[in-house]
């Protein structure tokens, strides 16, 4: 098993997740992040962080796409370890469905 991220980071981005990862495997793009699925030592603490209930264990259901997308993004965007801003518009995206079709982006963040 491994969390993985899912859309509703999409333009929250929130990164309280990042802070508490043990093992730094989170990954940012744009307006979203990614958990490098090889890199993920399973402990869990970043569920609970995430304010957008946007990380999940890749045994829920329904999440291929998202296991796939995070191990994808993973490999092409840049590390990250340190709790930046979110955007100031988050809490207006954020529980919006449909996310991934109008807002992904596959650019790159800054990283750390």
């Amino acid at each position: 098993m491994t969390y993985i991220v899912t859309d509703n980071c999409i333009k929250c981005k929130y990164m309280d997740c990042v802070e508490v990862c043990p093992v730094d495997c989170f990954y940012e793009g744009e307006n979203m992040l990614v958990i490098h699925p090889d890199e993920c030592i399973d402990c869990g603490v970043c569920e609970p962080e995430c304010p957008a209930d946007a990380i999940k264990p890749d045994t829920e259901p329904g999440l291929d796409k998202w296991l796939q997308i995070n191990t994808e993004y993973a490999d092409k965007w840049p590390n990250i370890a340190t709790k930046k801003e979110p955007p100031e518009d988050a809490k207006q995206f954020d529980g919006e469905t449909g996310k991934f079709e109008k807002y992904f982006s596959p650019e790159p963040g800054a990283g750390d």
